[in-house]
């Protein structure tokens, strides 16, 4: 018994010791002191961001802060793995000579050298992105030391020189993103040893040279951005990418004929460049393109017309090329095709009837070739037919010019021929003259080209380790409760238009916003299902994504409805009203911003128009439905929720029989969208005031006197009154009591995008001065 009691006081010590031992080992999720000091020394080579102000007075872990819009810190093992740091420095000069810019970049004494030895002592990073902080100087060859980095985004910065051979080193490389900087260099050629890229985006950098025929060896790549630099030369074939999703080289100087690409692509864009020959065939057999514009080439003969039938196409421009002959009479059209634009050739014959411009379903340009219809103006048929023998002869001139150097014909033939190509090349450039003259003419009928043109077709699909699905993703109830605690009250966000909303976290640590609502069991699932495929399809930059949905069948008990929980992604940084309501200086709006803000929406709502058939209507169009995403980017919510409610609410009368689906107009649409207009002009004053506020007060919109009294001072103080005068155009005529009154979307996209301009113009004169 003593043996007993004296082995059991032993073992109490051990136990004891032991304990004190685990007690004083350090939190292995705590950062190192090391790793702490580099980011605050980060913090003073940045001159003290906004996004990092509160660091002065925090003595917590920074690896335990909540991410926010312009910061995120993620930690493993005692090391920052993640840093992500948005600055405000967004104005870009036209012209940058390689020193500091007051108010721009960081001041003359930064040294970039100095920074990135700083920055390398987080050894571990995996994800890097340093956006709009004004760093300067060439990019150190010591960027390679990050061995284990994953995603590198340096874009929007004064980054000058050479892009430094050493990131060929950095082989776990995924996405590299060096956006809107100033190396005004060959494009390098090594990117093959990247074995593992996904993404390459180099947009707005100046760069010069032929297209890296390297990148053809990386077959993980899925998107290529290129666009807005002076790369020329021929393209190689691109066939060999079989994961390529997005092409994007517009703006260029690329002069070849188009390049054979892989059957995955989504969105092609190669306007405003030189390509020449015609279409390739091939073209017409990519099943997957949705997006393609080849506007302002040298593009010649029919194009396939397959291209119009292609089972995805949704935009399709042609326009400013030199496309010659006669469209098929009986030429179909994909059921998705929502914008072609066929405008500015050389194209007789008459209009196939699918593109006869019919529907509200379809925008259709085609004004500036020599097709036998009445509307949208139309050249005489002499103006094709001289264009097109013209190029016979230049093709027959370059044949015999080869025959003529073979046999040795004289000097002057041969100076004859040069200077009659060089003739003849002037005229291509005359291309973008007759498309500009021809938007003028339609500006009142429609949207630009150009408009369209630039709108950001990339998916948000093609990001870093995602997939694309066909079908609305299938959620179970058990990854709801796990994602939201049970639907705990901590993670409810509050009321929608319909049902409640729920912050949860996925599995994978992504955040999302789950919307829950009551379904009666007479509601037919399959038909709900279908329509959830229809919406989380709908993918487009300033849309809140569908990501998936649940059905919960309940227990026995419930014998009289079901749940349905909707799954989108989280958009964190609060929404459009609110934002508005800020009074501050700081955080107040500018007009420009808002502008911006309002071309993000109208393009998001064009497309639920347009880029589904049929359209997409009464789409809850509300300052508070505006969200703002991590990067500032609006995005609208609570769209097409009306395909939802009217399979819902067929059945919720009970006894009575099933309700007609009623599609809103698309004017309805419009008129909401006037008061989110109305909204930005006059501040939150507007909110849920409705019509009457603005017929009372419309009337002072209309002097000097009655604008101070209305519009809101931030944006008085910032606007252009050219600018300001356009969007209150457009918003009286949007809120108009006639439907018939208002303008379609096109014209209230190209409106906005019109006022921008002249805002930007104002700016830049002002800055000046």
């Amino acid at each position: 018994m003593m043996f007993q009691v004296g082995s059991m006081r032993h073992f109490c010590y051990l136990y004891l010791v032991v304990l004190s031992l685990f007690l004083f080992i350090p939190n292995t999720h705590e950062l190192e002191a090391s790793q702490t000091q580099a980011l605050l020394q980060l913090r003073v080579f940045l001159e003290y961001p906004s996004s990092l102000q509160f660091w002065e007075y925090y003595n917590g872990d920074l690896c335990g802060l909540a991410p926010s819009a312009n910061l995120s810190i993620k930690c493993e093992d005692n090391e920052v793995t993640e840093l992500e740091i948005m600055g405000e420095k967004s104005e870009k000069p036209s012209l940058f000579n390689g020193f500091a810019v007051p108010n721009q970049t960081l001041p003359m004494n930064f040294s970039i050298d100095s920074f990135f030895t700083t920055l390398t002592r987080l050894k571990s990073l995996r994800v890097l992105s340093l956006v709009s902080l004004g760093i300067w100087g060439p990019l150190p060859d010591k960027i390679h030391r990050f061995s284990l980095l994953q995603v590198l985004d340096l874009s929007s910065n004064f980054l000058f020189g050479a892009i430094p051979q050493k990131i060929s080193t950095m082989v776990k490389l995924h996405a590299l993103t060096l956006d809107d900087n100033y190396f005004n260099t060959t494009i390098p050629d090594w990117f093959d040893s990247l074995s593992n890229l996904n993404i390459l985006s180099v947009k707005s950098c100046g760069l010069k040279g032929s297209f890296p025929s390297s990148l053809c060896k990386i077959k993980t790549l899925e998107v290529i951005s290129l666009s807005h630099n002076e790369l020329s030369g021929e393209l190689p074939n691109l066939g060999s990418l079989t994961g390529l999703h997005v092409l994007d080289l517009r703006e260029n100087h690329l002069e070849s004929e188009l390049p054979l690409l892989p059957k995955s692509v989504v969105t092609v864009l190669l306007s405003s460049n030189s390509f020449s020959r015609e279409i390739p065939k091939q073209y017409g057999e990519l099943d997957q393109l949705q997006h393609l514009d080849l506007s302002s080439n040298h593009l010649s003969k029919t194009p396939p017309s397959t291209l119009f039938s292609l089972p995805k196409i949704s935009y399709l421009n042609l326009g400013s090329n030199v496309l010659s002959g006669a469209l098929p009479d009986k030429l179909y059209c994909g059921s998705k095709l929502g914008f072609v634009d066929i405008s500015s050739n050389k194209l007789s014959g008459g209009i196939p009837s699918c593109l006869a411009n019919t529907s509200d379903s379809r925008v259709v340009r085609y004004a500036g070739n020599c097709l036998s219809v009445a509307s949208q103006n139309q050249h005489k048929g002499s103006y094709c037919e001289e264009s097109s023998s013209g190029w016979k002869n230049i093709k027959t001139w370059e044949l015999a010019l080869v025959l003529a150097t073979i046999v040795g014909l004289v000097t002057v033939l041969l100076v004859s021929g040069i200077f009659l190509w060089k003739k003849c090349h002037s005229r291509k450039t005359t291309g973008q003259d007759v498309l500009l003259k021809i938007v003028q003419d339609n500006s009142s009928t429609g949207v630009s080209s150009n408009i369209l043109a630039n709108a950001r077709f990339i998916s948000q699909t093609v990001k870093l380790g995602t997939q694309t699905t066909s079908t609305c993703r299938q959620f179970s109830m058990e990854e709801l409760k796990e994602a939201t605690k049970n639907f705990d009250l901590s993670t409810y966000i509050g009321e929608g238009s319909i049902g409640k909303l729920y912050k949860g976290k996925l599995e994978n640590g992504s955040y999302v916003a789950i919307r829950s609502l009551t379904l009666t069991k007479k509601c037919s699932i399959q038909n709900l299902r279908a329509k959830l495929d229809l919406l989380s399809k709908l993918q487009h930059p300033n849309l809140v994504s569908l990501l998936g949905h649940c059905i919960d069948y309940g227990g026995q008990d419930d014998s009289n409805s079901h749940k349905l929980h909707l799954i989108y992604e989280y958009v964190p940084n609060g929404n459009y009203g609110t934002h508005l309501s800020e009074y501050s200086v700081d955080k107040a709006l500018k007009w420009s911003d808002r502008l911006a803000i309002l071309i993000g929406v109208a393009k998001a709502v064009h497309f639920l128009h347009t880029g589904v058939i049929p359209g997409c209507f009464s789409n809850q169009l509300k300052t508070k439905n505006v969200l703002f995403d991590e990067h500032r980017i609006p995005k609208l919510s609570d769209y097409g929720m009306s395909i939802i409610t009217e399979e819902i609410e067929r059945f919720d009368a009970k006894g009575e029989k099933p309700k007609p689906c009623l599609r809103s107009k698309a004017e309805d649409d419009v008129y909401n969208f006037g008061f989110i207009l109305f909204e930005s002009l006059v501040g939150s004053i507007a909110c849920d005031k409705g019509e009457t506020f603005f017929i009372n007060e419309k009337a002072s919109f209309g002097s000097q006197d009655g604008r101070r009294k209305i519009v809101d001072p931030m944006v008085l103080t910032t606007c252009s009154q050219e600018s300001l005068s356009i969007a209150i155009a457009i918003t009286t005529k949007c809120i108009s009591p006639e439907s018939s009154f208002r303008p379609s979307f096109e014209d209230v996209l190209w409106n906005l995008q019109y006022a921008a301009q002249v805002q930007a113009t104002a700016d830049a004169d002002h800055k000046s001065d």
